[in-house]
């Protein structure tokens, strides 16, 4: 009982427990899809993650993995799909068309795989 601190509450000491500093980097878009779905759908590792303080640093890692993975398939999506300069520049919204749908599929891909396992 030595090592924690308590606060009298009424009749109650209840444990003063303070999680460690996280750093103020972003999780970014990814990782919050990401913690959201730990807490709807994986209530019990989300807690165990919460309550080990090792959430926001899978968090960290899941939105890095996301943007490298991203970074990666759309130029070989772009080339497959015929999405280049010279489109770009002469049917413009088809471009824009063709780069919605390209990031569209790698959204849906990262959600199947990285997000949602």
């Amino acid at each position: 009982m030595d090592c924690f601190s308590y606060i009298r509450c009424g009749d109650y000491d209840i444990p003063n427990l303070k999680l460690s500093e996280q750093p103020e980097t972003s999780i970014g878009k990814y990782g919050r899809m990401r913690k959201s779905y730990l807490k709807e759908h994986r209530p019990i590792l989300y807690n165990h993650l919460l309550m080990s303080e090792k959430l926001y640093p899978h968090l960290l890692e899941i939105e890095r993995t996301a943007q490298g993975r991203v970074e990666t398939m759309l130029p070989h999506m772009m080339e497959v799909a015929g999405a280049t300069e010279e489109l770009k520049a002469c049917d413009p919204m088809r471009w824009v068309g063709l780069m919605n749908t390209l990031t569209a599929q790698i959204e849906e891909i990262l959600i199947r795989e990285l997000i949602c396992s």
